[in-house]
């Protein structure tokens, strides 16, 4: 199965990129996917070998120290979290652009009762949610992707093949514009971690996240880097109608379909529903194994019907408070919350990436029979991921657009990381 969650981001955002980058933001997704399947690949031998809905949390506690496992959970938490509150009123906006007039708090409220009802319900909920949601992305990204490759071979009717038109001017940015598009491509990839979390909690834990991660990014980077090179072939990278109206609304509406920028609203609204649905389950399934660790409030690991229930509200709370914000600040509330969780996800790569260099060691001298996934070239393409990471960091510092996100990021780290170093102490004590 596709994570549905994730495809979302193959729908939105990608604008900017596509106008700073023009038709290079090919190479860009290319480049950052590269980068992702790295880190897919290390996650999934860890989790393969030792499966946990903790995921990368419990596998840093496992190589680095407990205050590792506390600082990735807690931050991977609070990114999850946040983006269920995003998801929520960019949601909302585009139900009242349908609904002039309505209250868009009041649809921030509407979709967080929903989901946080589902998850609190069952466990079987969540899965059948993602697949209508993911049944409907899917097919609707696929029908994107035939449709706009038919009009590129100059077979669709009624339309005019641009042929290569369109990509004569490859890097009309330069390296700065090339440099932005890595850095939309990178997040757009974010979230892809928590495919680990729910195959943890499969019938064959081993089995599950080793087919979740052997086939999942492939098919992402078909998506991704397939309706990036689609939309960039079709529509001129400069068109106003690329970021006004999206990318996708821009290469339907070239190809002549009517109604194609309603059509996209509803695709997209799914995505972002589905991400919220996703986080919501992936954020409470990270916290119950921070505590069942340990390593957070008690209350919170107790299971009731087969849910962490109290674990499940913890992580809507922070949805009902963009519910108040939407309605106090809704013009500059959506940027605020960019910028608090701006590079959480490259912080949890690298505690991936160190977890995985100590614990291959460990597990080829004392269990190899686990290694049921690899990582590839091991340790040299664990070390090109660092670098490439560290390279990312460098790259979002030189951009200021980028650089409050990395300052806001790297000291909500410090701080966790001292807090769980702290816990980590009063534990021992006691």
């Amino acid at each position: 199965m596709i994570p549905s969650w994730v495809i979302g981001a193959a729908f939105v955002g990608s604008g900017a990129g596509i106008a700073a980058a023009g038709p290079s933001i090919v190479v860009a997704y290319i480049l950052s996917g590269l980068l992702v399947m790295l880190v897919m690949r290390m996650l999934g031998e860890m989790s393969a070998a030792h499966p946990s809905s903790g995921s990368f949390s419990a596998h840093a506690e496992r190589a680095i120290g407990p205050w590792a496992g506390f600082t990735a959970g807690w931050s991977f938490w609070v990114l999850l979290c946040t983006a269920v509150g995003l998801e929520g009123i960019g949601a909302a906006k585009i139900v009242t652009g349908w609904l002039p007039g309505t209250p868009e708090w009041a649809w921030v409220a509407l979709f967080m009762v929903v989901f946080c009802g589902a998850n609190l319900a069952a466990v079987k909920n969540f899965g059948e949610f993602e697949f209508w949601f993911a049944a409907l992305k899917v097919g609707a990204i696929s029908l994107f992707l035939v449709l706009g490759v038919l009009a590129i071979a100059d077979v669709l009717p009624g339309t005019d093949s641009p042929g290569a038109s369109n990509l004569t001017d490859f890097l009309p940015g330069g390296g700065e514009g090339l440099v932005i598009g890595l850095l939309a491509s990178v997040f757009a990839y974010g979230g892809l971690e928590t495919v680990t979390i729910a195959a943890a909690e499969s019938e064959d834990p081993v089995k599950g996240v080793a087919s979740a991660v052997r086939t999942a990014m492939w098919r992402i980077a078909l998506f991704y880097i397939g309706s990036m090179a689609v939309v960039v072939t079709l529509v001129p990278w400069d068109s106003a109608a690329v970021v006004e109206k999206g990318p996708y609304v821009a290469a339907l509406e070239h190809l002549g379909i009517p109604g194609a920028g309603q059509l996209m609203n509803v695709v997209v609204l799914v995505a972002l529903l589905s991400a919220m649905n996703a986080n919501i389950y992936g954020s409470s399934r990270i916290a119950y194994s921070l505590v069942q660790r340990g390593q957070g409030p008690k209350a919170l690991g107790k299971v009731s019907g087969g849910v962490p229930r109290l674990a499940v509200l913890a992580s809507c709370v922070f949805g009902f408070v963009c519910v108040v914000l939407s309605y106090w600040r809704p013009d500059d509330v959506f940027p605020w919350l960019l910028n608090m969780i701006g590079a959480v996800i490259l912080v949890v790569w690298i505690f991936i990436a160190v977890s995985q260099l100590r614990l291959r060691r460990r597990l080829e001298r004392e269990a190899p029979q686990k290694l049921v996934v690899r990582m590839w070239a091991f340790p040299v393409l664990t070390w090109i991921a660092l670098a490439g990471m560290a390279a990312i960091f460098v790259l979002m510092a030189r951009e200021p657009d980028t650089r409050v996100q990395l300052y806001s990021t790297g000291g909500m780290t410090l701080v966790l990381a001292l807090i769980g170093y702290a816990w980590q102490k009063a534990r021992a004590r006691n």
